[in-house]
Protein backbone atom coordinates (compact mmCIF):
# COMPACT_ATOMS: atom_id res chain seq x y z
CA UNK A 1 0.00 0.00 0.00
CA UNK A 2 1.46 3.98 -0.97
CA UNK A 3 0.80 6.73 2.00
CA UNK A 4 0.72 9.05 -1.51
CA UNK A 5 -2.20 10.17 -3.09
CA UNK A 6 -4.55 7.64 -4.04
CA UNK A 7 -7.36 7.52 -6.60
CA UNK A 8 -9.88 5.25 -8.82
CA UNK A 9 -11.86 5.71 -11.38
CA UNK A 10 -15.54 3.85 -12.96
CA UNK A 11 -17.08 4.41 -16.08
CA UNK A 12 -20.59 4.42 -16.36
CA UNK A 13 -23.17 3.82 -19.24
CA UNK A 14 -26.23 5.73 -18.06
CA UNK A 15 -29.30 4.81 -18.92
CA UNK A 16 -30.92 7.55 -21.15
CA UNK A 17 -34.39 7.95 -18.95
CA UNK A 18 -31.78 8.41 -16.03
CA UNK A 19 -29.04 10.62 -16.26
CA UNK A 20 -30.73 13.57 -14.50
CA UNK A 21 -31.28 11.43 -11.53
CA UNK A 22 -27.48 9.82 -12.26
CA UNK A 23 -25.76 13.08 -11.59
CA UNK A 24 -27.70 13.78 -8.34
CA UNK A 25 -26.30 10.39 -7.02
CA UNK A 26 -22.96 10.78 -8.42
CA UNK A 27 -22.53 14.63 -8.73
CA UNK A 28 -21.04 17.18 -6.39
CA UNK A 29 -23.80 17.44 -3.93
CA UNK A 30 -25.01 13.93 -4.58
CA UNK A 31 -25.34 10.74 -2.00
CA UNK A 32 -22.08 8.97 -2.77
CA UNK A 33 -19.97 12.05 -2.12
CA UNK A 34 -22.11 12.14 1.06
CA UNK A 35 -21.17 9.26 2.01
CA UNK A 36 -17.31 9.30 1.36
CA UNK A 37 -17.28 12.73 3.35
CA UNK A 38 -17.96 10.84 6.41
CA UNK A 39 -14.71 9.15 6.20
CA UNK A 40 -11.12 10.11 7.01
CA UNK A 41 -8.88 10.94 4.51
CA UNK A 42 -11.42 11.54 1.77
CA UNK A 43 -10.06 14.38 -0.97
CA UNK A 44 -12.78 14.49 -3.39
CA UNK A 45 -15.28 13.60 -6.24
CA UNK A 46 -15.36 14.28 -10.26
CA UNK A 47 -18.05 13.24 -12.85
CA UNK A 48 -16.88 13.66 -16.07
CA UNK A 49 -19.41 13.23 -19.23
CA UNK A 50 -17.92 11.98 -22.79
CA UNK A 51 -18.07 14.82 -24.82
CA UNK A 52 -18.56 12.55 -28.22
CA UNK A 53 -20.54 9.77 -26.29
CA UNK A 54 -22.93 11.67 -23.81
CA UNK A 55 -24.54 9.03 -22.38
CA UNK A 56 -21.08 8.01 -20.96
CA UNK A 57 -19.67 9.22 -17.56
CA UNK A 58 -16.63 8.47 -15.07
CA UNK A 59 -15.94 8.86 -11.95
CA UNK A 60 -12.50 10.19 -10.31
CA UNK A 61 -12.53 9.42 -6.24
CA UNK A 62 -9.66 10.95 -4.88
CA UNK A 63 -8.63 9.66 -1.22
CA UNK A 64 -5.08 10.85 0.93
CA UNK A 65 -3.91 6.77 0.76
CA UNK A 66 -5.31 3.82 -0.54
CA UNK A 67 -5.02 2.87 3.31
CA UNK A 68 -7.62 5.73 3.87
CA UNK A 69 -9.87 4.19 1.01
CA UNK A 70 -9.93 0.68 1.95
CA UNK A 71 -10.13 1.51 5.70
CA UNK A 72 -13.79 3.53 4.54
CA UNK A 73 -14.59 0.01 2.67
CA UNK A 74 -14.75 -1.61 5.77
CA UNK A 75 -16.06 0.53 8.10
CA UNK A 76 -19.12 1.95 5.30
CA UNK A 77 -19.42 -1.71 3.83
CA UNK A 78 -23.58 -1.94 4.50
CA UNK A 79 -24.17 1.99 3.18
CA UNK A 80 -21.53 1.47 -0.03
CA UNK A 81 -23.56 -1.27 -0.64
CA UNK A 82 -27.09 0.02 -0.06
CA UNK A 83 -26.30 3.18 -2.17
CA UNK A 84 -24.81 0.81 -4.94
CA UNK A 85 -28.07 -1.36 -4.54
CA UNK A 86 -30.30 1.86 -5.08
CA UNK A 87 -28.22 3.34 -7.88
CA UNK A 88 -27.72 -0.07 -9.82
CA UNK A 89 -31.09 0.41 -11.83
CA UNK A 90 -29.93 4.07 -13.29
CA UNK A 91 -26.89 2.53 -15.73
CA UNK A 92 -26.64 0.12 -18.26
CA UNK A 93 -23.05 -0.66 -17.08
CA UNK A 94 -20.64 0.04 -14.71
CA UNK A 95 -16.66 -0.58 -14.98
CA UNK A 96 -13.93 -0.39 -12.88
CA UNK A 97 -11.23 1.41 -14.89
CA UNK A 98 -8.54 1.07 -12.05
CA UNK A 99 -6.99 2.20 -8.74
CA UNK A 100 -4.09 4.83 -9.05
CA UNK A 101 -1.65 6.19 -6.82
CA UNK A 102 -0.09 9.76 -7.24
CA UNK A 103 3.57 9.54 -9.52
CA UNK A 104 5.17 12.69 -8.80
Amino acid sequence: MTSSGFAYIWEYRVKPSSEDTFREYYGPAGAWVELFRRADGYLGTRLYRDISDPGRFVTVDRWASEKAFRAFRKRFRAEFERLDGLCESLTESETALGEFATAD
